[in-house]
């Protein structure tokens, strides 16, 4: 699959009802040997803004899981390898910010509070995708994902 499909599929699954973590996170998992099932779990918390909770957007939380994927450090004692891996995560982080202006899924909804939203995620139609730029945060984050090599 090349990086336009994957910036496709991205966005198809999170408009067939995943979450925007999901969603980033399922499009590339098979470069790092993970099933979409397996990558559909381990970013399911993070959507919503990390549980609903509108803290950071989870489009780009999926690409921070991602950069733990790609540069994670797995040793304990490698301080370097942990430097090197967060500023990737922050230079992502910053060309988020640049594009869609901020981090934090509050803000990206244009909702005054931060606070915890009701446990049951609204249903997907098409009054919700008018009123959310969710599917723009995905593409973006997934569009930034697959352009990352040229920026390293």
């Amino acid at each position: 699959m090349d990086n336009e499909q994957r910036i496709a599929r991205a966005v198809e699954l999170f408009k067939m009802g995943y979450n925007c973590a999901q969603s980033v996170v399922a499009a590339f998992a098979d470069e790092y040997g993970y099933t979409e099932e397996q990558a559909l779990k381990m970013s399911a918390s993070f959507g919503g803004g990390i549980g609903r909770m509108r803290e950071t957007c989870g489009a780009a939380c999926g690409m921070f899981i991602l950069a733990g994927l790609e540069t994670g450090c797995t040793d304990a004692t490698d301080r370097q390898g942990k430097a090197d891996n967060y500023a990737f995560v922050q230079r992502l982080a910053e060309e988020f910010k640049r594009e869609n202006g901020s981090l934090v899924c509050a803000e990206l909804l244009g909702l005054r509070e931060r606070k915890p939203q009701p446990a049951m995620p609204e249903e997907r139609t098409d009054t919700y995708y008018m009123k959310r730029p969710c599917v723009k945060m995905v593409e973006t984050a997934a569009q930034i994902w697959a352009n990352r090599k040229k920026k390293q």
